[in-house]
């Protein structure tokens, strides 16, 4: 996949996650860490524009080695929340179990794309 458009579907991908944490919150709150203070509901508006935040400089070609490394960090950040939700299922049915622990190797080849991203955008 040639660079920009690999730029620009990560900056899809991350827009859509955060417009999601507010026009759909309740499945984003439910895997907030419980460990975390506050209200779930805050840490999902949070990560939703932390989402959309990253979405803008990843397409923005001037932000996008910084977009890049802020969203690689972001998905470092989330880990726990995947961790959470796999733990939370754990006694689930089959197919949602899958789906929770699915997510935790899923964040290795997201990390490792927004790094290809970062090192690929122009200084």
């Amino acid at each position: 996949m040639s660079f920009p458009r690999s730029a620009h579907l990560l900056a899809g991908v991350l827009a859509t996650a955060g417009v999601l944490h507010f026009a759909k919150p309740k499945p984003f709150d439910s895997i907030v860490p419980k460990q975390l203070p506050g209200s779930a509901r805050t840490w999902t508006y949070v990560s939703g524009v932390a989402e959309l935040g990253c979405a803008a400089a990843v397409a923005h070609p001037k932000w996008r080695r910084f977009g890049g490394l802020l969203t690689a960090g972001l998905f470092v950040g989330v880990f726990p929340a995947n961790v959470q939700m796999a733990l939370d299922y754990r006694r689930k049915p089959l197919p949602q179990r899958a789906i929770a622990y699915g997510r935790l190797p899923l964040q290795l080849p997201l990390i490792a794309w927004a790094w290809r991203v970062r090192s690929s955008a122009t200084k």
